[in-house]
């Protein structure tokens, strides 16, 4: 949840002592602004290295996809269309423009 502070300051506490070679942030492409809200409040908190976006079939358009890589500047490395490991897809841009009519 990216208004516990708490919560925050624990991820930054194990960044700091884990130092991990990639940090992402996965979220629910349906949730809309509050997934762009989270993505932006993870980024500022511990400098995210790119994004997994979840129910991205279910977001036909893909504003959040747009919106969170945007509001980011991060990659969008994978979007999930199902329920399986095998539905994580590589992002690709041609299908969002695609969808927006573009």
């Amino acid at each position: 949840m990216h208004s516990n502070t708490n919560l925050i300051d624990e991820m930054k506490k194990i960044i700091r002592v884990a130092k991990p070679d990639l940090k992402l942030f996965i979220g629910e492409s349906i949730t809309g602004n509050d997934c762009v809200e989270q993505a932006k409040e993870f980024n500022s908190a511990i400098e995210i290295d790119g994004i997994i976006l979840s129910k991205a079939d279910i977001d036909e358009k893909g504003g959040a996809a747009v919106s969170v890589s945007y509001t980011t500047k991060k990659p969008i490395l994978y979007l999930g269309v199902g329920q399986e490991y095998k539905d994580l897809q590589s992002f690709d841009s041609r299908i969002i423009l695609e969808n927006l009519g573009l």
